[in-house]
This record gives C-alpha cells, sequence and structure tokens, in this order.
C-alpha cells in the first residue's frame, strides 16, 4: 500500500528573502520561527517524549521491559519495570561484551524476547530490502549465564522457539534451525532456486498485506509453518537512479492488475524429524494466502484463504500431521474483505485466544466493524459487540474472565477510546477516560496498559494503568512541551465539520495563521491524503514544525476525513469502491466551497497538495475540479490505477477485466487536457512503490493536451522523493517557493539557492 503522508513530515532550512529578518520575531512576547530550519527542528519539542522506547512485555505480561541511555555510562540499557511492586531493574547493559570470538564490541539495531523471557535475540548488521524486510545477523543472550552466541549469520528474518531451545531463520530462501543443546545447525527445506523461495514474501505480499516474516513457530516448538512462492511469470519492473557512465537497474516482480500473481503454497515442517507437508486448499485459480494462525487445538493450523478480487474470505483448520483440512468459516462481501489496516495499525481482524476453542472476527456485515464470536465448528456463538460505530481493533482477550478489551470510535470517530466486554456480549465499559486520541499497549495477560494520547489542546500524556481502574505510574507528561509553548508561538489545531451538498457530515481540522485575524482574508492549503481505509483528522495534538512554520507564513492549513476513510462505517468508507477518486475529490471540493463561505478565507487563493494517495488525490481533483485550486502540488502520485500493483488496486478497483470503465475513469490522464492552474509534481526513478512511469506518462498526456506543469525529478531516493537531509530540505525549500509565488503571489523571492 501507498505510505501514508498526512502532510509533509518537517524538516529543516529555508530560502532567504531579500529584505533584512532578525533571527527571532516577537509577537505578544512569544518568539516566532526565524526560518523554516529552526521550525521544522521545534517538530522535536513539539512532540515531546513517547514515553519508554522498546517497550515489550516480558514474563506473561506481570513486567515490561524498555531501553534507556545511561548518562553515567554513555550506553544504552534494556531495563525491566514490574508494575505491581514498582522495581525497576537492570536487565542488560553490553558493557564489555564483545562479538563471539572477537575484540569488537557488541552493537544491536534491535532484539526480541522469547516467550520464556529469559533469552533476548539481537539484530544486528541490518541491510534494508523493502520496506519491512532486510538481511541481518542474529545473536541470542541468555539472562541466566550471561552468555552471547551466534544465532544466524545472513538471514532474513529469525526467532526464537517459544521454548527458547532453538531458533528458526530463513536465508537465501531456504528454512533453517539452529539447536542450542547439539549447537548444530539443521536446514529445514532445500528447494529455494531461480524463482522459488520459502520463508520470505514477495513484494507485493509484504507491502499489501503488512508483514515481513512469511513463517511461524508453533506454540509447542514442534513445527514450523512456512510460506513458499513462486515468481515465475511475475513481471518486472526496472528501477535506476542513473549514476554512473552505464545504467544500473535494480529488477523487482511486482504484478499490476491484470498481470499472474506468484504461486503461494504453506508448508509445516516437523522441525525433530524434518518431515515438511504441503497443506492444500483445495482451491482453483488465483488466491492469496494473507494469514495463517495457530489455534488451542493440538496441531492445528487456521489459514485465510481470499480470492484474487478479494471479497471472499474462507478460514481453513488444517491437521499439521495428516494434512487434513476443513472449512471453518466463509465471509463474503459486496466489496472487500479486510484483514487487516496499515493506517490504523490493525495488523489482524481475526484472533484466537489461548485455552478457549473459540476464535473473534471484525467483520463490517452489519454495516459497521463490530466483533462476533465463533467456536472452532465454524458456527456463530454470538455478536460481541453492537452498534452503529466501527470497532478499531482488539487488544487483548482475556480467557478467565472471558473478556475481550478493543478500541472503538463509539465516543466519536475523532478518538480511539478503550473498552472491554465480555464474551457474551454483556457488561461493556469505557476504560479509557481523558478525550483525545489514544494509542495502547496492552499485556498479553491483560492485566495492564500503556495508554499514550493526547488531544487538540493537551501535548502527549503517557500513563501506565491497570485494567481495574487505577493508574499506576504518569511515564510522561511533557511539561517540557508545554514549557516550549509558553515561550513560543503556535497556532493549535480547530476541530470543525459541515455538510456536504448531498448532506453528508464531513470532520475536519484547521491550523490558523500565527497572529490570526478574522477580518483579513488568508490563503488556504488543503493538505490531504485521502486514500480508502486510512485516516487524517483526530483529537489530538500537531507537533508538526512545517505546519507551525506555513501557519507563520500566513497560510491557513486544512485537512478532512473524506469519504473512503475508515472509522466513520461501512456506507462511508466502502463508496469509493470500483471508482478511486471520485468521492474523494468531490469531498476535497465541497470542503473548497465551505471554507469559501468563511469570511477570512481567500477563496481566490486555495492550494491543495500530497503525497502518495494525496498525491493521486491532488492530481485527480485538479484536473476533474479545474478552476476550484489555484495550486497543486502532488509528490510520488498514482495517475492510473493499471500502474500500481494488484492488491492494493483490486481491492478497492475490483479486477480489471471486471472494470475497465472505471479504470480509465479513475485514470487523471483521461481528463489531461481540462486541467487549470499550477501544478508542480515531484517523483523519485528509484520509487518501487510508485513507479515514476506514473510521472512520466501524465506528462506525456498534458503535453498533448498543451498542458504546462512543473516538475522536479529525484534520481536517488525513495518513495516520497527526498532521500536525505539535503534533498528533503530542499524539497520543502521547493514547496515553500511554489506556494509563495502562486498562491500569494509573491514574486520578490530571492532565487531558491539565495
Amino acid at each position: 500500500m501507498m505510505k501514508k503522508y498526512s502532510r509533509i513530515k518537517s524538516t529543516f532550512f529555508i530560502l532567504l528573502f531579500a529584505s533584512a529578518v532578525p533571527l527571532y520575531l516577537y509577537a505578544q512576547g512569544k518568539a516566532e520561527y526565524k526560518d523554516l530550519q529552526d521550525a521544522i527542528r521545534s517538530s522535536r519539542k513539539l512532540a515531546g517524549s513517547f514515553g519508554p522506547r522498546s517497550l515489550n512485555w516480558i514474563d506473561g505480561g506481570n513486567k515490561y521491559s524498555y531501553t534507556t541511555h545511561n548518562d553515567s555510562t554513555k550506553r544504552e540499557e534494556i531495563r525491566s519495570f514490574d508494575p505491581e511492586t514498582g522495581k525497576d531493574e537492570l536487565i542488560f547493559d553490553a558493557g564489555q561484551l564483545t562479538f563471539p570470538d572477537t575484540n569488537k564490541p557488541f552493537e544491536y539495531s534491535s532484539f526480541k524476547w522469547a516467550h520464556d523471557s529469559k533469552h533476548l535475540l539481537f539484530e544486528t548488521n541490518f541491510r534494508k530490502i523493502y520496506r519491512r524486510s532486510g538481511i541481518s545477523d542474529y545473536y541470542v543472550y541468555s539472562l541466566e549465564d550471561k552468555n552471547l552466541k551466534i544465532a544466524a549469520k545472513n538471514a532474513r528474518t529469525a526467532e526464537l522457539s517459544p521454548d527458547g531451545s532453538m531458533v528458526g531463520y530463513e536465508r537465501e530462501g531456504n528454512m533453517f534451525v539452529y539447536d542450542f543443546a547439539s549447537k548444530s545447525e539443521s536446514q529445514l527445506t532445500n528447494d529455494a532456486a531461480g524463482n522459488v523461495f520459502n520463508g520470505h514474501y514477495d513484494w507485493v505480499y509484504e507491502e499489501e498485506f503488512g508483514q515481513a516474516q512469511a513463517w511461524n513457530w508453533s506454540p509447542d516448538s514442534r513445527y514450523i509453518a512456512y510460506w513458499q512462492f513462486d515468481e515465475t511469470g511475475v513481471p518486472v519492473i526496472q528501477l535506476t537512479n542513473y549514476e554512473g557512465t552505464h545504467n544500473k537497474y535494480e529488477k523487482i516482480p511486482i504484478p499490476q492488475p491484470g498481470d499472474p500473481n506468484p504461486k503461494v503454497r504453506v508448508g509445516v515442517i516437523d522441525v525433530k524429524t524434518h518431515k515438511n507437508i504441503w497443506l492444500n486448499t483445495g482451491e482453483d485459480g488465483d488466491y492469496y494466502i494473507p494469514r495463517l494462525y495457530w489455534t488451542s487445538e493440538p496441531n492445528t493450523l487456521a489459514m485465510m484463504v481470499l480470492n484474487r478480487a478479494q471479497n471472499d474470505l474462507k478460514l481453513f483448520f488444517f491437521n499439521v500431521q495428516s494434512g487434513e483440512r476443513r472449512l471453518v468459516m466463509e465471509e463474503k462481501n459486496d466489496t472487500w474483505v479486510a484483514i487487516f489496516n496499515f493506517y490504523t495499525a490493525v495488523d489482524d481482524m481475526m484472533f484466537f485466544p489461548e485455552k478457549v476453542h473459540e476464535f473473534f472476527w471484525i467483520s463490517d456485515r452489519s454495516g459497521y466493524y463490530q466483533i462476533y464470536r465463533f467456536g472452532y465448528d465454524g458456527k456463530l456463538i454470538n455478536r460481541v459487540t453492537d452498534g452503529n460505530w466501527d470497532v478499531i481493533k482488539i487488544l487483548g482477550i482475556n480467557p478467565n474472565n472471558k473478556t475481550v478489551y478493543y478500541t472503538s470510535a463509539e465516543a466519536s470517530p475523532l478518538e480511539e477510546q478503550l473498552y472491554s466486554i465480555r464474551f457474551d456480549g454483556s457488561h461493556e465499559e469505557r476504560v479509557s477516560k481523558a478525550p483525545g486520541f489514544h494509542q495502547f499497549n496492552m499485556s498479553p495477560n491483560t492485566k495492564y496498559y500503556i495508554d499514550s494520547y493526547s488531544s487538540t489542546n493537551q501535548p502527549r500524556q503517557v500513563e501506565l494503568w491497570n485494567t481495574e481502574g487505577k493508574m499506576i505510574k504518569k511515564l510522561e507528561d511533557n511539561h517540557s512541551v508545554t514549557e516550549f509553548l509558553n515561550t513560543h508561538e503556535y497556532s493549535p489545531t480547530t476541530l470543525f465539520s459541515f455538510k456536504t451538498s448531498d448532506g453528508v457530515k464531513l470532520d475536519c481540522s484547521m491550523i490558523k495563521p500565527f497572529n490570526f485575524d478574522s477580518t483579513k482574508k488568508y490563503p488556504v492549503i488543503l493538505a490531504i491524503y485521502g486514500g480508502p481505509e486510512s485516516h487524517s483528522v483526530y483529537n489530538s495534538f500537531n507537533s508538526s514544525g512545517w505546519d507551525q512554520y506555513l501557519a507563520q507564513q500566513g497560510y491557513i492549513i486544512v485537512d478532512v476525513n473524506n469519504r473512503g476513510n475508515a472509522n466513520y462505517g461501512s456506507k462511508f468508507e466502502k463508496i469509493v469502491y470500483r471508482q478511486l477518486g471520485k468521492w474523494e475529490s468531490n469531498d476535497f471540493v465541497e470542503t473548497a466551497h465551505y471554507l469559501a463561505t468563511l469570511p477570512y478565507v481567500d477563496a481566490g487563493r486555495m492550494a491543495i497538495m500530497g503525497t502518495s494517495y494525496g498525491g493521486y488525490s491532488t492530481t485527480y481533483t485538479m484536473v476533474t475540479h479545474p478552476g476550484v485550486f489555484k495550486i497543486g502540488i502532488a509528490n510520488s502520485p498514482v495517475t492510473d490505477w493499471r500502474l500500481y500493483d494488484d492488491i492494493y488496486t483490486e481491492r478497492y478497483m475490483g479486477l480489471l477485466n471486471d472494470n475497465k470503465e472505471g479504470y480509465i475513469k479513475s485514470a487523471v490522464m483521461t481528463y489531461a487536457d481540462s486541467l487549470k492552474g499550477r501544478l508542480l509534481l515531484v517523483h523519485s526513478t528509484m520509487d518501487d512503490n510508485v513507479h515514476v512511469i506514473n510521472t512520466m506518462q501524465l506528462l506525456t498526456a498534458l503535453t498533448n493536451a498543451g498542458k504546462n506543469v512543473d516538475l522536479r525529478i529525484f534520481p536517488p531516493g525513495a518513495h516520497g522523493a527526498a532521500y536525505n537531509f539535503t534533498s528533503y530540505l530542499l524539497m520543502l525549500k521547493i514547496y515553500d517557493h511554489y506556494l509563495n509565488r502562486y498562491l500569494k503571489g509573491d514574486c520578490r523571492q530571492t532565487s531558491i539557492n539565495q
């Protein structure tokens, strides 16, 4: 899926104006930003602390570990905290520890805990591949004997077995296991060759189903279930940054709508006997296997099978000893079946709690996402939640008192609050009380949770609570943010809503200029994303120095939760199905029309800008509603959905052969001759997500229509174009210059390079 850019993330420098400007301006005794770089640096001060870093629940959820920097030793430490006793103790300090058999000081990039909470698996020497994956070396550390051992070299993923006796890993497309007792490595698969590989995903599965590790240990440490891919026949895209005298191309198999997909199957290996069994789905044609789950039934694996159109989900249970299969549940939808949500940080919509032979499924079959409870026979036991609001995700399940903890939009689509409810749907209670947008980290035994929250007028607060309703510890009050606000100009976010011409309520946010004067008229920047299942406007504290800089420059910055966004029910979200662009652009224009009625808005000076899907939204709106926005700035835009990957696109547009007219109507190029106003296009030739072919084909269509646009290509880079501090700084300077020149009409500026 396309990365969400809910406006430009902050940074660094800005062009200097010809007139002299003091280092700091003062308004009503508060400092303003001397330049863009100063404003961007304020982002960290406005965000404050996020609380404990690298937090992991250990000992079944009775404690948590976190990392901190020891000012005395100048080293990073891993410590643990016991909420019941308040005891804080050191767990790991690299100290004089060296890599085994060397004098090189031990360093690591990340770590995982074993399920036994007695071993740490450290990841070192990470080399990135795709968004979520890379190759690393892994070392295991025993807390009992303080011993560091090599676990795996050059592995894409590695994980300790639940009992801590082995480490499984994937290397060069094959699965391996290392047994600590015998100090031996065993190769579990040996059929990786050419386009066939085991244990890691291809590009499109990793990107669009949101996972990097394509294998799972069984809870008893006996089996490893893994995906195998065969990319033979998948078209290849080529990327180059044009360096050197002869171009070098990176080649990545990525299927587009209508293209052949990789062939996928799931195998299960007995790590003791090395016996491998393939699980036959019995399905014909093209389908996906997006998720696997080990159940509470011995030797039983649950497998999701999703048809290519992604509107028919089947759940199978497999006996991994015999390969026997049974269909447990089927979920069909007129649009798409959601199995996760990248934008709202939902990894799973299905949950298999330990100790009970039941599972829970978040489905929108009622028109809103609600929790349903099923037995292992596939029969619906009961609907757990019920209301005209969306459940967002399940955070924890306590089988002892039969309680589900979940977040929902019941209080407001602009907030995420924590609730509890019994398995049978009784005793629903709101657990979190403070208004605002909350993010929770719950212990696996559901005894405790970390609550990180803010509101438009409240900087981030981080608190440790138990689920009995007691706050155990205030972990972060971010008083430093309040102190910064006392001495610096800041324009808070204002939430508002309006009804469209067809009677639909849209929630919006607005940041007004510093020293706002309601008798003046200001230019507006509609900074949008807009993609299906995303969500941009929340009751949360804005910590973007870029937004504050724009406010200081005299702009009004607006965002909107347009139709297609999550947390408003299926009708609101899924109206975009098979017609991407139509309702999003409609709602951006409706927002512009509403803003034009406000006395302090200059209706003739409105801009629309966004990155990724926001870039698509920008270009599509500019050509289908010409003249509404004076300028558009589109970074890394999709311009024709036939040029994007198939899993994301077909989920929302349907299959190409079934919706040819819809694909044509959703393409920006279809309306190229209607463009009015200024348009700036930004792209990187190394963007593996939204390939630069999108911008190039749009340029051809615009040229053939006699339409002039502005273009900035970043040859090195990735999705979002910029590739380092300097390039990102330059990109923001270009944006700032473009807005000032063509939205404000300020032609007196100096060159960007001055």
